[in-house]
C-alpha cells in the first residue's frame, strides 16, 4: 500500500474536524494578540532559532544540532519571560465567560454626562483619564482606589478631576450610570509607540486598553485634547462627535 492509499484510507471523523478547528482558533488568537506588536518579530526570531535545529539534523551537521538542541531546551522559558506580557493579557481574556456577559444585567452607561465632562475639562485644560468599563470587570484596579459609587453627572466627574482634589491625579472607573471609584492606578503599556509622544496618562490609558475591553477617555492638561484608547489604540484629536461615535461603536446606542 502506497503513500496515497494510506491517506484515502483514513477516515475523517467528526472528531478531527473540531479537532482541526480547535487548533486553527487558538492559532488565530495567538497571531491576532500578538499581530503589530515587538512580540510578532521576537516570534519571527524565534521560529527562525528553532528551526536551525531541523537544519542542522538533515544536513547532519554535527556542532550546530548539538547547540541547538540545548536551545531548544530552554526555549520555553524565554518564552515566559519575552512573552509575559502577551500572556497576562490572554490570560485575562480568558477568564471572561462570554456566556456570562451575555446573561448579565447592566445598566446602560449615559453618554451626555460624560462628553459634556470632557467637554467642560478640555476648555479649561485639566487633565483626566476615564476608564469605562466593559464586558471584563475593572475591580482589581479598585483595591487602591478610593470608592465613590456616585450617580454619573457632569458636575461629579469635573469635581473629581479639578486640581487640588486629592483624587485628581488617578483614573476614574466608570461602571454603568455610576462612577465606581477614583483615583485608581492604572498598568502602563510596555509597547513602543513611535508616534506616542505623551505622559502618563496617555500610556495608562493604552495599556489598559491592550488588556480589558474597556474605552480609556484622556484629556491633556497641556493643551486640552481629548483621545480615547481602545483595544491598543490611540484615537488622538476627538471632538465631541467623534468620541460620542466611539462611546456608541464600545457600548451601543446612546442611552
Amino acid at each position: 500500500m502506497n503513500f496515497f492509499d494510506r491517506v484515502l484510507s483514513l477516515q475523517f471523523t467528526w472528531r478531527d474536524a473540531v479537532d482541526v478547528l480547535l487548533v486553527a482558533v487558538i492559532i488565530y488568537g495567538i497571531l491576532n494578540l500578538i499581530r503589530g506588536t515587538r512580540a510578532m518579530q521576537i516570534s519571527i526570531g524565534l521560529m527562525v532559532l528553532a528551526s536551525t535545529f531541523f537544519v542542522a539534523r538533515a544536513f547532519e551537521l554535527t556542532a550546530l544540532e548539538v547547540i541547538s538542541r540545548e536551545i531548544l531546551f530552554y526555549l520555553p522559558f524565554a518564552i515566559i519571560v519575552l512573552f509575559q506580557q502577551e500572556i497576562r493579557r490572554a490570560l485575562a481574556r480568558m477568564g471572561v465567560n462570554p456566556l456570562l456577559a451575555i446573561f448579565r444585567r447592566r445598566n446602560g452607561v449615559p453618554f451626555d454626562p460624560i462628553l459634556d465632562a470632557c467637554e467642560i475639562l478640555s476648555a479649561k485644560r485639566i487633565g483626566a483619564l476615564i476608564a469605562i468599563e466593559g464586558s471584563q470587570t475593572l475591580r482589581v484596579y479598585e483595591e487602591v482606589a478610593k470608592t465613590v459609587d456616585g450617580l454619573l453627572s457632569v458636575e461629579l466627574l469635573v469635581a473629581i478631576f479639578t486640581p487640588g482634589g486629592p483624587l485628581h491625579d488617578g483614573a476614574v472607573i466608570v461602571r454603568g450610570n455610576r462612577v465606581a471609584s477614583a483615583g485608581a492606578f492604572l498598568p502602563l503599556t510596555s509597547a513602543a509607540h513611535k508616534n506616542l509622544a505623551h505622559g502618563t496618562r496617555h500610556r495608562a490609558a493604552l495599556g489598559l486598553s491592550e488588556e480589558s475591553d474597556s474605552l480609556l477617555i484622556v484629556i491633556s492638561e497641556e493643551n486640552g485634547s481629548i483621545a480615547a484608547a481602545s483595544e491598543g489604540t490611540l484615537h488622538e484629536n476627538l471632538d465631541r462627535l467623534t468620541l460620542g461615535q466611539l462611546l456608541a461603536e464600545r457600548f451601543g446606542a446612546s442611552r
